[in-house]
Parts: structure tokens; C-alpha cells; sequence
């Protein structure tokens, strides 16, 4: 299990509606399509931008056999595990390892603030329900729960874990883990606008919210990073990051769907109690979008 090695883009996915807020399987395959074909490297199904919260357990199953069909093997689907207890988490592990996805995202605690030593068992639990690989969801800003690198190093010995989203939102912390675990995980950042930053301290991947929109663009900033041309791809991080800010909100989801829908590549609809933006915060998003499409640059245009 140590031997997976997740690397790349792998964009946390917007779960898509119709107007009465049921799931839209047709417009939500045709999204991650469009992502892949554009060469992200995995998704990530039902995350904090996917609207977990609002999901019932068979929604999130429902949505991860929409993205494996969609799939169709081209790209592992990790399934975000984010239940309020162990033990309906375990549930969705089972229906989920039933289903065939490619390994999870887990967060270490929701709603309830763990320490970290309930934080690690529940990870425990989980890594041995699952039995396949795992990526742990660190966000102390919105879940105040850290696994800290001294605690990621108490946990190598659990072979199933084999990857962090580090999103405490300090980019110091990618160091710090390197010079704690070494190579033990990969490391994805999740916070967009610190992409550029966390890939030149040697993150292996993104979990990426605006690049559901611009997977291809995110894609070349991953490439561009790996390869070494960092002044072409900073120019191309510049271009991004008024877009990328909008990922680091507490509307997240309403920001990123304007964004889609603004793009051409998806729609608005959130479930209550989100709403769409309306008034100014509407006009910023939307400003802030015309200019970086009438900005876009060409040699790396996603194709729709």
C-alpha cells in the first residue's frame, strides 16, 4: 500500500444539481469528463467543495459511482470520507470499497474538535476498514483539528496511509514535514493559492478548487513547477491567483460554480442553506473572472 504514489492534479469536484437540488449525474459526469480529458491526474469526489455537508450517505455513494463511470479507469477516484462519527464513517467505507473507488480522503475530524490522539485512532479506524490507500485531510482553519508532522510520523507505521492535503494555510508546514517523515507521504497542497509556493518546497501534487474550471492550466503550472521553468510558470501563477483567492472563502462553492458557470462549464446550483451570489460580492467574482478570461493565455486553454 506504501508503494501507491498519488501525484499531480487532483481537483476536489463540484457536485452539480439541477434547480430543485437534486444530484445531476449527467451534468456532473460531463464535468469531470471535461477535467480529465484535459489531463488532471485523479478527483476527488464529495469534499468540502462538493457539498459533503448536504449529502446523504447515498448521495456520496451515488456521486462516486457517477465519477468512477466517468472515469472509466482513466484516473483513480478518491472518495471523501467526512461523517461526523467513526462509525457512520466506517458505513460509507464499506458501501464505498464495494463500489471499487481507487481509495479515500479522510478527515481526521468534523464538528467535533479531536485531539489528536482520538484524531489518529479515527484515522486508524478508517485506514482499516478501507484497506486501500488514504490521504489525510488536514485543515485545522475550518476543522480545527491539526495532525501536526510529529503526529503524520506516529502514524507511518499505518501502511494504508500514504499521502497529506496540507491546508493549514502555513506554507512552512510542507518543510516541516519533509524534515519529519521524509518521503514516508506525498504531499498535496489544498489551499489554491499557495499552489505555486508548495510545489517549489517539493509537494507532489494540488487538490485543486479553481481548477475544476482550468484543469489544463493547472495542470501545466504542476508541470511547468516539476520541470523546473519556474519564471514561465509563476507568469502563469500571477494570472491565476486573483481566481485562486476565491477558493480561500467561506463560499467557497458559491465562488468556484460562478466561476464555472461564468467559464461555460457548469452551473450555479447549490444546495440550501448556500445560495448563489447576488449583489456586490457577485459583481467581484464576476469582474475578477472577465478579466482573467479576456487575460487567458492561449498556449495552455483548457478544451471544453
Amino acid at each position: 500500500m506504501s508503494t501507491t504514489r498519488w501525484q499531480g492534479i487532483f481537483p476536489a469536484v463540484t457536485t452539480k444539481f439541477h434547480p430543485d437540488e437534486r444530484i445531476d449525474a449527467e451534468g456532473t459526469a460531463r464535468h469531470i469528463d471535461f477535467q480529465i480529458r484535459n489531463g488532471i491526474h485523479g478527483v476527488v469526489t464529495c469534499g468540502s467543495l462538493g457539498e459533503a455537508s448536504t449529502l446523504s450517505l447515498e448521495e456520496k455513494l451515488e456521486v462516486a459511482r457517477i465519477a468512477m463511470e466517468a472515469s472509466d479507469g482513466r484516473v483513480p477516484v478518491l472518495a471523501n470520507v467526512s461523517e461526523t462519527s467513526t462509525r457512520d464513517a466506517l458505513r460509507y467505507i464499506d458501501a464505498a470499497n464495494k463500489l471499487g473507488v481507487a481509495g479515500y480522503m479522510v478527515m481526521p475530524s468534523v464538528i467535533y474538535v479531536a485531539d489528536a490522539r482520538e484524531a489518529m485512532a479515527n484515522v486508524r479506524a478508517m485506514a482499516k476498514a478501507a484497506q486501500r490507500p488514504l490521504m489525510v485531510y488536514n485543515n485545522p482553519v475550518a476543522y480545527r483539528v491539526d495532525l501536526k508532522p510529529e503526529h503524520m510520523l506516529e502514524l507511518a507505521d499505518c501502511e494504508q496511509v500514504v499521502a497529506v492535503k496540507e491546508s493549514t494555510g502555513d506554507i512552512r508546514r510542507v518543510t516541516d514535514l519533509r524534515n519529519t517523515v521524509g518521503d514516508r507521504y506525498q504531499i498535496f497542497c489544498g489551499v489554491d493559492d499557495l499552489a505555486y509556493e508548495a510545489l517549489a518546497l517539493g509537494c507532489d501534487g494540488l487538490v485543486a478548487g479553481v481548477g475544476c474550471a482550468f484543469p489544463r492550466e493547472t495542470v501545466a503550472l504542476y508541470e511547468l513547477m516539476k520541470a523546473g521553468k519556474f519564471a514561465e510558470a509563476l507568469a502563469l501563477y500571477q494570472w491565476m491567483t486573483p481566481m485562486l483567492h476565491l477558493d480561500v472563502s467561506n463560499k467557497l462553492v458559491q465562488n468556484l460554480k460562478l466561476i464555472d458557470a461564468l467559464v461555460g462549464v457548469g452551473t450555479e446550483h447549490v444546495r440550501l442553506p448556500r445560495m448563489p451570489l447576488v449583489g456586490a460580492e457577485r459583481e467581484f467574482v464576476t469582474a475578477v473572472v472577465q478579466k482573467a478570461l479576456a487575460n487567458r493565455p492561449a498556449q495552455y486553454r483548457s478544451v471544453a
